[in-house]
């Protein structure tokens, strides 16, 4: 803050200049010390010659105490005699000699007088003018400290830096209550504000005017239904449905989305320990096929790919293609004491908040049930395991389901950078992903499993057959089949041999495809005008 830097010593350096300001502000620092130091030793100096001082002026009362104590003790040798001499017959002996020397006498009497008054008011003056010396000098001293304390203060002053909030100590009344006139303690506060891990925030206005408590169920709660957790014994349960949660979605009316009204808003308080593997999250139709269709699906993976979050669909029994998000990217999850989970349906898609934030939607992929065909309901899944069996590790403690105002951004600079934001287009219509592959390192390697998939994939290639692009060090490849429909078939029928999905148009294949696209349009009105 305020305040000229120190200038740069002599003894640095040429080649370390310029100085960084982390490294100034030491030399400002280690100037200052040197400056207390010198205040310090000055303060020291003065100090001891106070007392030097003090030592003195006892030694010089008590030497005036004894002068006087002798001085009054020889007041009466000192007054002057009244010395009564008879002159006898002055006119007979009319000797002037006599008269000289009675003047002698009376001349030497009256001098000791005078020069004892004299060192009587010498002593004197010499005590005032040590009194005046010595009350200069405890001026002086005084002055000198005001202005080393009005210093330090303007010093502090300058340096002053905000290093937060402090804590003040609450005061206590009269009664012996404290005052919670100036807003109360910073524990009181705390508490105050705090919501407990079971609960929403009242900030959410989770109200049970616009939705309603799914789970726990308020009218017939126990003690040990108040939670939720899947089961954690390795191969307790068969499949993700058994001992799942399942929570129906009353009331729900597709036609109502694209204007924010009805209910749309599901949220859930939970809690994800510090080891647990995953969790997951589904919503689905009533109609699902025992889930092989699914609208939704969350599930963060904390230890997959350096944590990550998979957003996605199902169809058909097919998992469509992923949205991930790195955990990094979003709030703490796993490990904290609970966490928010809001999912919004809109006529976009599924948005989703954690604690606050827009991390992820997911667009519609698959049309929602409308009311016209029976579909005035939705079913929330907690599966119990994933596809493989491995249990899931999480703890539920509430679900609200109502309506809510949009809380996504309307700000399309704003939604630039939420993950799946018009994504859906991004789909390559005919390119496979084959993910999980073992690492590749030579380039024989790399020939043997570009044959080995061009001979998997060939009956979906037409007559030209798959084509295989097989990075190095890679641990995947992508297979470009011939139609759009070979490629649904190859999903479906290669599911269990490779793990598969729909490769991403990259940026450069969209621009070209868009080009292709537009040379067509364009030689066709040539050939219509033909």
């Amino acid at each position: 803050a305020g305040g000229s830097s120190t200038p740069v010593p002599d003894r640095i350096p040429k080649h370390l200049l310029p100085l960084t300001p982390q490294e100034q502000s030491l030399i400002d620092l280690f100037a200052k010390v040197k400056q207390f130091e010198k205040e310090a030793a000055k303060a020291a100096a003065n100090a001891a010659k106070a007392k030097l001082d003090a030592a003195n002026e006892e030694y010089h009362q008590s030497q005036l105490g004894r002068d006087q104590h002798q001085i009054g003790n020889g007041d009466d040798e000192l007054k002057p005699k009244k010395k009564k001499r008879k002159r006898k017959q002055i006119e007979q002996q009319g000797s002037g000699n006599e008269e000289d020397e009675l003047d002698e006498d009376e001349y030497s009497e009256s001098d000791e007088s005078d020069d004892g008054l004299n060192e009587l008011e010498r002593l004197r003056r010499e005590k005032e003018a040590t009194d005046k010396k010595r009350e200069k000098e405890m001026a002086s001293v005084h002055a000198e400290e005001e202005m080393r304390k009005q210093h330090l203060e303007e010093e502090s002053n300058s340096m002053s830096t905000d290093f937060g909030p402090s804590l003040n100590k609450r005061k206590k009344t009269n009664h012996g209550m404290y005052n919670d006139d100036a807003g109360g303690g910073l524990i009181d506060n705390m508490q105050h504000l705090s919501t407990p891990p079971h609960d929403f925030s009242k900030t959410l206005a989770m109200s049970k005017i616009s939705g309603s408590q799914l789970f726990p169920d308020p009218r017939s709660v126990t003690p040990d239904k108040r939670t939720w957790t899947p089961p954690q014994e390795q191969g307790a349960v068969a499949n993700p449905t058994e001992e799942c949660l399942e929570l129906e979605l009353p009331d729900f009316d597709s036609t109502k989305l694209s204007h924010g009204n009805g209910k749309n808003t599901i949220a859930i308080k939970f809690n994800a320990p510090s080891d647990s593997k995953r969790f997951s999250i589904n919503i689905a139709e009533k109609d699902n096929d025992n889930y092989h269709s699914v609208l939704f699906h969350y599930n963060p993976r904390q230890f997959e790919r350096g944590g990550q979050v998979v957003v996605n669909d199902k169809k058909t029994g097919m998992w469509g293609q992923g949205i991930n998000i790195p955990l990094s990217t979003m709030p703490l999850m796993f490990g904290e004491v609970s966490c928010t989970l809001i999912i919004q349906i809109t006529g976009e898609g599924f948005d989703v908040f954690l604690n606050g934030k827009h991390c992820a939607r997911l667009e519609h992929r698959i049309p929602l049930p409308s009311p016209s065909e029976g579909g005035n309901s939705l079913i929330l899944q907690f599966p119990s395991t994933d596809d493989y069996g491995t249990p899931e590790n999480w703890i539920v403690y509430k679900i609200w389901f109502g309506h809510k105002a949009l809380m996504a951004s309307t700000s399309s600079s704003d939604l630039d950078h939420v993950p799946g934001v018009n994504s859906h287009n991004s789909v390559h219509e005919k390119k496979l992903f084959v993910r999980g592959l073992p690492k590749l390192h030579s380039q024989p390697e790399i020939e043997l499993r570009i044959a080995e998939l061009e001979r998997a994939f060939r009956k979906y290639g037409g007559a030209q057959g798959a084509t295989v692009i097989c990075p190095t060090n890679s641990t995947f490849a992508f297979v470009e089949l011939e139609t759009g429909r070979m490629a649904d078939l190859a999903l479906r029928e290669m599911g269990g041999k490779y793990r598969l999905n729909r490769a991403r148009r990259s940026r450069h294949e969209a621009l070209l495809e868009q080009r292709a696209a537009g040379e067509a349009a364009g030689k066709g009105g040539n050939m219509t005008r033909e």
